[in-house]
C-alpha cells in the first residue's frame, strides 16, 4: 500500500476535505497548495499523479494529532526533590 492510498483512506475515513487537510498541514507549519494536494488524490495513471512522500505523510499524521488532541502543553520543570 503506497502512502498515496493511506493518505486517500485516512480523507475518506475522516470525512475531510482539501481546506481541512492544508489547515492541518499548516498547524505543523507545512504550506501545500490545492493544486498539489489534489495530485496525491488522482489515480495512478492520470498524467498529474504525484506520489505522496514520506515527509508529506509524516506532517499529515502530525497535524492529524493536533487537530485532534490539541497542541502538546508546554512542559514545565518539575520542582527538584531534596
Amino acid at each position: 500500500m503506497s502512502n498515496n492510498d493511506i493518505f486517500k483512506k485516512l480523507r475518506v475515513a475522516l470525512e475531510l476535505n482539501n481546506e481541512d487537510i492544508i489547515r492541518i498541514l499548516e498547524l505543523v507549519n507545512f504550506k501545500i497548495t490545492k493544486s498539489e494536494l489534489g495530485s496525491f488524490f488522482r489515480s495512478d495513471d492520470h498524467p498529474n499523479f504525484k506520489p505522496c512522500g514520506d515527509q508529506i505523510l509524516r506532517n499529515f499524521l502530525n497535524g492529524l494529532v493536533i487537530y485532534k488532541r490539541g497542541p502538546r502543553p508546554e512542559k514545565t520543570e518539575a520542582p527538584k526533590a531534596d
